[in-house]
């Protein structure tokens, strides 16, 4: 009796059924969550909300053990991310602009954050500063005095005798939440060296919104509990600083299919 033919014997048909997992794999959404999202859309009324411009600083150490990078414990009380570690960072304001600075972004980085900004590209980096002060109390920044025209909300940063200097920071990315999630940010991301950001080496300060901060080693970072953006940004950072990569900035977005990624 001949053999029963076998589609997985026949390399033609093997072939054609890894070609079309790899492109189903291909057309995957990169980050996990496009079940998981469209489920949530049905929780969420009318129209999605605005994404809100906002910045983060991923402050990293270099270490005998690789690089460290700072990270908190969202608070239990918030209703995004809650329980969920992440970098310092948060919302931009109006005034955040205004703030004076020792010096600029550097010119090549301030040309990739200026595309699809709204507003003046310099409010991204200072927001990551004073967000970075108001949840962990660390000082990013140099020694200046004289500073005038400084923004309330700046008043305890510039008390300390510093100033911004946002010269050395890298522009990491941009990501917007899906239009499902009930709140929703523009956010722009930058890495900096904290030997040369920090004003000092104080440990930072457990607050309100973030604990347990502490400067975590990448296979730490690998054990917590991260949202999916955060764990994406991680990849990115270790790309950089372990495997010395040089890529472009990278835009997260959703769209029908899922998650987006693309090069700035």
């Amino acid at each position: 009796m001949s053999k029963p033919f076998d589609p997985d014997d026949d390399p033609a048909q093997a072939a054609a059924a890894r070609t079309a997992a790899q492109k189903a794999a291909a057309q995957q959404d990169p980050l996990g969550e496009h079940d998981l999202i469209k489920a949530e859309a049905a929780l969420i009324p009318g129209e999605p909300p605005v994404p809100r411009d906002a910045a983060t600083l991923i402050l990293y150490r270099r270490s005998p053990e690789g690089p460290r990078i700072l990270m908190g414990c969202r608070s239990a009380g918030h209703d995004f991310m809650p329980d969920k570690y992440v970098f310092p960072g948060g919302r931009v304001d109006e005034e955040d602009a205004l703030a004076p600075s020792l010096t600029e972004l550097a010119a090549d980085e301030d040309a990739i954050v200026a595309k699809g900004a709204q507003r003046a590209t310099r409010a991204f980096p200072l927001t990551a500063i004073r967000e970075v002060f108001e949840e962990t109390g660390l000082i990013v920044g140099r020694t200046a005095s004289g500073m005038s025209s400084v923004p309330a909300a700046w008043s305890d940063y510039y008390a300390q005798g510093v100033a911004p200097c946002l010269m050395n920071f890298r522009f990491l990315g941009r990501a917007i939440t899906p239009p499902m999630r009930h709140k929703r940010f523009d956010a722009r991301f930058f890495m900096a060296d904290a030997d040369d950001a920090l004003i000092d080496d104080r440990p930072p300060i457990d607050g309100r919104e973030l604990n347990d901060l502490r400067w975590f080693t990448l296979p730490e970072v690998a054990t917590l509990d991260l949202p999916n953006v955060t764990r994406f940004v991680i990849s990115e950072v270790e790309a950089r600083l372990v495997r010395e990569e040089v890529i472009r900035p990278f835009y997260l977005y959703w769209a029908p299919t899922g998650h987006v990624r693309e090069r700035l």
